[in-house]
C-alpha cells in the first residue's frame, strides 16, 4: 500500500471508528465528531474542547441541515484542514 493509499484508510478508519456510537454508523452526531475531533485532531485544532468552536464546526459541517454530519460532510473537514495545512507549510 503506497502512503497516499495508507493515508486515505487512516481518515476512512477515523470516520468509522467514531460514527455509530451513537446512532447510524453512517453518520456522526455531535457529540461523536467533538470525541473524533479531540482524540484525532486535538493537537492541530487546539479548540476542540470548545463547546462553540464543535457547534460552530458542526453546523457549517452539516451541509443538509440533518443534524449529523455524513461521510461526504466530514470529507469537508479534512479538505479545509488539508488546504490549511499546505498552506502553512508552503509559507515557511
Amino acid at each position: 500500500m503506497t502512503g497516499v493509499q495508507q493515508a486515505m484508510a487512516q481518515l476512512i478508519d477515523a470516520f468509522h471508528r467514531y460514527s455509530g456510537k451513537e446512532g447510524d454508523n453512517k453518520t456522526l452526531t455531535k457529540n461523536e465528531l467533538k470525541e473524533l475531533l479531540q482524540s484525532e485532531l486535538g493537537e492541530l485544532l487546539g479548540k476542540a474542547n470548545d463547546k462553540a468552536a464543535v457547534d460552530k464546526i458542526f453546523k457549517d459541517l452539516d451541509t443538509n441541515g440533518d443534524s449529523t454530519v455524513d461521510f461526504r460532510e466530514y470529507m469537508m473537514l479534512v479538505t479545509c484542514l488539508t488546504i490549511l495545512c499546505n498552506d502553512f507549510f508552503t509559507k515557511k
